[in-house]
């Protein structure tokens, strides 16, 4: 598992909380994105463009599975396994 700094981290939730429109996500890192119906395919797409513009990590939205980027904490973990 890659080491995850508080920095990274800021910046992953930063752009989440951009793109779902919601200061939950950083309250809650665990939130359930998709059942709550903060992320959906279209945002999803919104994250990835952000991703890569932002943080200069590609993710290829084949590689998007719902259940591996489920949480906020998640997606963190996802984009740290990347860079």
């Amino acid at each position: 598992m890659a080491e995850v700094t508080q920095d990274f981290k800021d910046k992953v939730l930063t752009i989440l909380a951009e793109v779902c429109e919601s200061d939950e996500i950083k309250k809650n890192p665990d939130l359930q994105l998709f059942d709550e119906g903060l992320l959906d395919s279209f945002a999803t797409i919104s994250l990835v463009v952000e991703f890569e513009q932002q943080l200069e990590i590609s993710v290829p939205i084949s590689d998007f599975n719902r259940e591996e980027w489920a949480t906020p904490n998640m997606i963190v973990n996802q984009l740290a396994e990347r860079k």
